[in-house]
Parts: structure tokens; C-alpha cells; sequence
């Protein structure tokens, strides 16, 4: 389906547990002077502006961004990618998941990226000129191109779940790709909804991958009747201090009314 458009939802809460722990991972795979490869499935357009119409029609980024930034220290890597968007795009520039990788990642490293909505793709190209962004299907790119090289590295899969299958379709999907690419981390973002639709793939992922780190956080719905009222992160084969670096977060996140 080509109806999602991330910009209403860019910044919001669900998006600061993501990133910060997107940031957190580059970042300590970084350290190590070894080259790397990126893969994104769903990437959208990699930079919001949060002044946009879109975005302030839901709010969502005035009770998400702008209310927790205090939550990270300057030398924060979410925070320092925030820094660097905003000197480069202005104040209410907001980076999605690929500039939050492009920012992070070096000369060396690799950033493939999949996005189907044609005017997002547009947009994606143009904010990361340099990057391999494909017009597909995220899954099917992502089974083409696993394992990927450079073998080092990290794969987000973050859909919209507009299409309901989804729920049963990706723990199928990640079961082979864990296997093609047996030393990349994968990392599975998922939204915690009222209707519980995300209880079964969960447990199925579990099941097959428990030694796997999951992270979820829960906060208010954005406004009345929003049916998300948290987010979460599946990650295969985390990086070490991953689940401490979570669970810090996670203390934010209940401190929130």
C-alpha cells in the first residue's frame, strides 16, 4: 500500500525510542575500524520538517521530540545526529532512520535502502544522494540482498503495518534472513497497539529467536482514540550494552503521564 506518509508522524514518541536506539547501535559498531553495511525496508524520505502542515495537524512530534529532548545529554549520538540536522536543514528539521544512519556512518560503510512510495523515494534520493535507494518492496530487496557486503552491519525493518499480513508475514521473513546473513544484526520495529494485533508476532519471533533482545516502551496515546499506545524494538543478535542502554530508556518512558 502507497497511502502511508511518515511526516504525520515524524518525531513522535515511538520515534525517539527508535532512533535513540538506532543511533546507539551505529554508533558502537562505529568504534570498531571495520567497514559496514546498512539495510533499511521501509525507509520513507529521511528528513521531516516538523513545521509542516502534516505534522503539526497531528501533534505528535510536539508530545514526542519536543517534549523529551531534555532526556539526552549533548554527547548523546541521537542527540548529536539531532544537532547536525538541525545546522544543516533548520530548527524544525527532523531525521528519519536513513539520516540517521548517514550521519553516523563512515566513508567506508554501505546504506542500501528500499522505498516503494514514489514521491518518498524522490525525496529519499535527494536527501541522500550518495546512498543505493531502491524503488521495491522492502522485503523482497532485503532477500536479495542478505547477506549483504561488507558481512558487518545492521538491518532495520520498519513497516507501516498498513497492511495487516504483515503481522503474519514477518517473522517468515526474518527466520530466512537471520539465517542468509548469520552475523548481522537485525532490528525489527513494531507499534504497541490497544487492539494488541502485534501479540502473535511477537510471540512467534520469540520463539524463534530467543536469545534476541526486545524493547518496548509505553506512553499516552498522542491524542484521543490514537490506538498506539507504545513501541517497540526486536533485535537479533544486539550489541553488547544494548540492553542496558534500553533499559535506561525505558525509565524515561514510564516517568511520562
Amino acid at each position: 500500500m502507497l497511502s502511508y506518509q511518515h511526516i504525520y508522524h515524524a518525531g513522535n514518541l515511538a520515534d525517539v525510542h527508535k532512533h535513540a536506539l538506532l543511533a546507539w547501535m551505529l554508533s558502537y559498531l562505529t568504534r570498531k575500524d571495520k567497514p559496514l553495511s546498512y539495510l533499511e525496508t521501509h525507509a520513507g524520505r529521511a528528513l521531516y520538517d516538523l513545521a509542516a502542515a502534516e505534522a503539526t495537524k497531528t501533534g505528535e512530534a510536539a508530545q514526542g521530540i519536543a517534549r523529551v529532548a531534555d532526556w539526552f545529554a549533548a554527547d548523546d549520538p541521537y542527540m548529536q545526529v539531532m544537532h547536525q540536522t538541525s545546522e544543516t536543514h533548520g530548527i524544525n528539521a527532523y531525521p528519519g532512520s536513513p539520516l540517521v544512519a548517514d550521519l553516523l556512518l563512515r566513508d567506508g560503510d554501505r546504506i542500501t535502502l528500499a522505498e516503494l512510495h514514489p514521491q518518498e523515494r524522490a525525496a529519499l534520493q535527494h536527501t541522500l544522494p550518495t546512498a543505493q535507494v531502491h524503488q521495491t518492496d522492502g522485503f523482497a530487496l532485503a532477500h536479495a540482498k542478505l547477506p549483504p557486503t561488507p558481512r558487518r552491519g545492521l538491518m532495520l525493518i520498519d513497516p507501516s503495518y498498513e497492511v495487516k499480513s504483515d503481522y503474519d508475514d514477518i517473522p517468515r521473513h526474518i527466520r530466512k534472513y537471520a539465517r542468509a546473513w548469520n552475523v548481522g544484526i537485525i532490528a525489527l520495529w513494531y507499534p504497541i497497539l490497544t487492539s494488541n494485533a502485534h501479540a502473535s508476532m511477537l510471540k512467534t519471533l520469540a520463539n524463534n529467536h530467543p536469545d534476541a533482545l526486545r524493547s518496548e516502551v509505553r506512553f499516552p496515546p498522542a491524542r484521543t482514540g490514537h490506538g498506539m499506545v507504545g513501541s517497540g524494538l526486536f533485535v537479533i543478535r544486539p550489541p553488547f550494552g544494548l540492553a542496558e542502554r534500553a533499559a535506561n530508556l525505558k525509565t524515561r518512558f514510564d516517568q511520562l503521564k
